[in-house]
């Protein structure tokens, strides 16, 4: 079963698909320019120190986000496969 958290809450390594995204107009048209589209699928890659920006993988797009800017995203996470 997958959960929903905001993309500002994932950790590195965590994936899962776009639910929704919540931002003011001018942002949201440049997060969907950028490929974040509800249904889209996405990995963290990385956190930078210090509430640094995040380092999102939209399929082989990468891109960093604002803290801020992430916050506004939820994820539909993928529950973790059998070890």
């Amino acid at each position: 079963m997958s959960e929903l958290r905001l993309l500002s809450d994932l950790n590195p390594g965590d994936h899962g698909v776009i639910a929704a995204v919540h931002a003011p107009e001018g942002l949201g048209k440049r997060l969907t320019a950028l490929g974040f589209s509800t249904g889209r699928p996405l990995r963290l890659v990385r956190r930078a120190l210090l509430a640094g920006p995040l380092h999102v993988r939209l399929g082989t797009t990468d891109v960093a986000l604002r803290m801020a800017e992430a916050a506004g995203i939820q994820v539909r996470v993928a529950a973790p496969g059998p070890a």
